[in-house]
């Protein structure tokens, strides 16, 4: 298992960010980061935000998984996590488990997390109310990054941008630090790219079509696009959801998500502590094939 402890941490976070993992730090959009485990600190993008490769998540099945654990049993699979090195959470409002996070970070140093959340809000109103909600759910002054959560149709950047402007009121105040989206669907995948002001895009991509908005070459084709306008872009749905039946499929999708030179970090929803040790385990193994 690959394991990184709070002192080795906090020791790295300081050489690449100064101020811990949420420090700011510019670095070029083109940079290439050579990684070699899932617990390495990247940049995303050109954001100035760092976070570790592998992020746990907590939407399987809409959160069903995870809030199924129970409370105890979610926040000893969380810092089990925590141990390994893992420190991006991604949560939602839709999943129902910020408060299974607030309790699994209780006591644990907040500078060394990246938490993104989502908002479903579809007027603006909601979305500032949910701003100040999300943030006392999860015990926090700040959020690392909200994203517009699943644009379903191409017209989303004109419909959705009275609440991308909260967004980012929410952001100029200091209360986000980050703004994004994510996609369920090839064109809003495709409008994404040149919707003005998004820090970040959530995308799936997965080398057997499950549950991904389009062929992976295409879906890859604009990751890129997004890279290379200095995005931080992140992976969902690596695992399919599923788990796929096989550690040798798990592998050929790492292989795929770090090979494709345009996903910065990713995020697998995990119920049990030997899926963070295998995936960490298969992690190192597409580095090493990379």
């Amino acid at each position: 298992m690959v394991q990184l402890s709070r002192r080795s941490f906090l020791k790295g976070t300081a050489a690449v960010a100064g101020v811990g993992l949420l420090g700011h730090q510019a670095v070029p959009a083109s940079s290439a980061v050579r990684i070699s485990s899932g617990t390495d600190l990247v940049p995303l993008g050109g954001t100035g935000l760092w976070t570790t490769v592998l992020g746990i998540g907590t939407g399987t099945n809409g959160g069903r998984q995870q809030r199924e654990l129970g409370m105890e049993g979610f926040v000893r699979l969380f810092r089990y996590a925590y141990e390994s090195g893992i420190r991006y959470i991604d949560t939602a409002d839709a999943y129902m488990t910020h408060l299974y996070v607030r309790e699994a970070m209780r006591g644990l140093p907040r500078e060394e997390f990246f938490i993104l959340t989502k908002t479903r809000a579809k007027h603006p109103e909601v979305a500032r109310a949910d701003i100040e909600r999300f943030r006392r759910e999860l015990n926090t002054q700040y959020l690392d990054c909200v994203l517009m959560h699943c644009m379903t149709t191409g017209d989303f950047p004109t419909q959705m941008r009275p609440v991308l402007d909260v967004l980012l009121e929410e952001k100029a105040k200091g209360r986000i630090r980050l703004v994004g989206v994510s996609c369920h669907g090839y064109e809003p995948l495709v409008a994404s790219v040149d919707c003005p002001d998004l820090d970040v895009h959530l995308v799936r991509i997965n080398p057997f079509k499950l549950h991904m908005d389009e062929d992976a070459d295409k879906v890859i084709a604009e990751m890129r696009k997004m890279a290379a306008k200095g995005r931080g872009v992140l992976g969902m749905k690596i695992y399919g959801e599923t788990g796929y039946d096989s550690r040798e499929k798990r592998l050929e999708a790492l292989k795929l998500a770090l090979g494709c030179g345009c996903v910065h970090a990713f995020t697998i929803g995990f119920t049990r502590p030997e899926q963070i040790d295998e995936t960490l385990e298969l992690i190192a193994e597409a580095a090493r094939a990379a």
